[in-house]
């Protein structure tokens, strides 16, 4: 309870200090590479922050350019969106006036006619009042309160990138140090498990983050490329915000495909662009998580499926959008490091996706509850990989 209460009052803090190491994760492995070629640390750093802060503002730059003309021709997206409304709109009337007319009922046109004369006699009404007067007078905005205005929107967003930005910095350049200090405060006495559990967080974690990244870059790119090719506009910007949206585990495709489809329902006069779209969203996302992920790192992450959908409403209830984010890989340190501490072995039982039980402990278990249709089961999973001696052998006595 005091673990949850300081990480929910100290977010303001946390949040910026997670996104930086996870950010130096991201980076180590570019780092790692430009030291090969007999670079020092700190211009290997400088350089690695400076191009990742070059792709962030290019990104941001064409978002901005794609959504500032798409904001332009927005009244006309407005109208088709009202005509189809319309439409819809008279559909359902129609359909109403002949399901009444079949069952006998009265018309709804004539309970439409009754109200002009409402309408006439509220108009006649108003007409006999004296209108009133209303002058409107605009303040004078000088051009430091219109820079306010600009500004104070992207000043938190802009402290928040800054602090990230120079804590990944640090960590980059101190990483073997913090490395040492953090064996040195909880397993000095130990180093060999230490050692074990920091090398396969580390690799976990960035191999983790960079396929994950190179996926979602790949998929960005893919529906950008077939949202340009069905039309709709601004394809660049909706293919940036698909690969981001991505990260967010399971849902992220979905809410990333709401918007092109609404605004090919806006583009388009008939159907056929929106259900291009969501085609579209309906076979890369498959393929890229049951084709392309599975071959690029495997199969799982080392967490159930249980597991990340109970961490991402966890932390999103904690941190919210930006925990929903950090919910897969902070609990993937959690698995981590309940796979080396005794004393956190419960997160990788709750957690993790490796079985909490042996073959012999679960054989037992289902005999003990008088469940012969799970042993069974479980002797047939078992079988496909050994003979049947070494099963009588290994599990049964």
């Amino acid at each position: 309870t005091l673990v949850i209460a300081a990480l929910y009052f100290g977010q303001e803090v946390l949040i910026p200090i997670t996104l930086a190491v996870m950010l130096s994760f991201v980076l180590s492995p570019v780092v790692n590479f430009l030291q090969r070629f007999r670079l020092s640390r700190a211009p290997a750093v400088i350089l690695t922050v400076l191009a990742a802060l070059g792709v962030l503002g290019l990104a941001g730059t064409l978002i901005g350019s794609q959504a500032a003309s798409l904001t332009a021709n927005a009244p006309q997206y407005a109208k088709t969106i009202e005509a189809k409304v319309e439409g819809v709109r008279g559909f359902a009337l129609t359909r109403m006036a002949s399901v009444t007319k079949a069952f006998g009922g009265s018309r709804p046109g004539n309970a439409q006619g009754a109200a002009p004369t409402l309408n006439s006699g509220a108009a006649t009404a108003t007409g006999q009042r004296r209108p009133i007067p209303v002058e409107v007078v605009q303040e004078s905005t000088s051009p430091f309160t219109i820079a306010k205005t600009i500004v104070e929107p992207i000043l938190g967003p802009l402290e928040t990138t800054i602090i990230v930005l120079i804590v990944a910095i640090f960590v980059l350049m101190q990483k073997e140090d913090l490395r040492d200090r953090f064996i040195r405060v909880f397993g000095s006495s130990d180093l060999h498990r230490t050692t074990r559990a920091l090398d396969d967080a580390g690799q976990r974690l960035s191999k983790y983050f960079l396929s994950q990244l190179a996926v979602n870059t790949c998929f960005g790119l893919v529906i950008g490329l077939g949202l340009w090719l069905i039309g709709v506009p601004s394809p660049a910007m909706w293919g940036v915000m698909a690969g981001l949206l991505r990260f967010v585990p399971y849902i992220g495709s979905f809410l990333a495909a709401v918007a092109p489809a609404a605004l090919g329902a806006a583009v388009d006069p008939g159907w056929g662009m929106t259900l291009e779209v969501v085609a579209l969203f309906a076979v890369v996302e498959p393929v890229t998580g049951y084709v392309v992920e599975p071959l690029l790192y495997g199969h799982s992450t080392g967490l159930s499926p249980v597991s990340v959908i109970v961490s991402a409403i966890f932390w999103t209830w904690l941190w919210g959008p930006i925990g929903l984010i950090m919910s897969t890989p902070l609990t993937l340190c959690l698995v981590v490091m309940g796979r080396h501490v005794k004393s956190l072995e419960f997160f990788d039982v709750l957690l993790g996706d490796r079985p909490a039980l042996t073959p012999v402990e679960s054989f037992y278990q289902r005999i003990l509850a008088n469940n012969p249709d799970e042993a069974l089961a479980q002797a047939e999973a078992l079988l496909t990989d050994r003979s049947l001696t070494d099963y009588y052998d290994g599990v049964v006595l």
